[in-house]
């Protein structure tokens, strides 16, 4: 094991263990965190056989970071975003606006940097649009989810949707995953192109 990973593994584990320890709602605690131990359980077998590059491992473990930190008190509950409403004037907790946007990003760079490597598209252009179309794909599945939920489990799952009265959330979660692959896509573009070379000459 490398020191990045043994690095890497210790955040996590020590967010989960943090963040599992009296969250404000179990079950929504497990929900949030399930995303980030699958992909925990994606990179551990395929880190052998096509490890990522250093740029992509520390974005997931953000996106996980804000998942289990999500799950420990809700993402109607956020005490940093709740205490940013006023300064801000907003009316609800916004921290699963980010949640959605890291939903975009993350799996964006995640995506571009495996077409890439593996030379699945011809032409930046079309990468661009299948990355982007696949993030809104996984961001709607994800709203499916979230449907499915509430429906198994009636109020229940009210922490999880955390819609919090807000008519338009599920268009709103989507429209910011749809921001968070194009920022993937077109503004972190060359920084990915750059973490890319230094995993291939590895």
């Amino acid at each position: 094991m490398t020191r990045n990973s043994f690095i890497w593994l210790v955040v996590f584990f020590g967010l989960l263990f943090y963040t599992g320890f009296y969250p404000v709602d179990r079950f929504t605690w497990f929900l949030e965190v399930a995303p980030a131990l699958m992909a925990l359980l994606a990179l551990g077998v395929t880190r052998r056989r096509f490890p990522l590059s250093t740029f992509l491992y520390v974005w997931i473990l953000i996106h996980c970071a804000v998942l289990m930190i999500g799950g420990k008190w809700t993402y109607a509950l956020n005490p940093l975003f709740e205490w940013l409403k006023e300064p801000f004037g907003w009316e609800r907790n916004n921290y699963d606006k980010l949640g959605h946007f890291l939903q975009g990003f993350v799996p964006a760079l995640v995506l571009r940097e495996v077409l890439i490597r593996l030379n699945v598209v011809n032409g930046r252009k079309w990468l661009v649009v299948l990355v982007v179309s696949f993030c809104l794909a996984v961001s709607a599945f994800y709203e499916f989810i979230e449907w499915w939920v509430a429906v198994a489990t009636g109020d229940g799952a009210d922490a999880f949707l955390g819609t919090q009265g807000y008519v338009w959330d599920t268009q709103s979660d989507m429209f910011m995953a749809f921001c968070g692959a194009l920022v993937a896509v077109v503004i972190f573009a060359r920084t990915s192109d750059r973490a890319i070379e230094k995993v291939s000459a590895r």
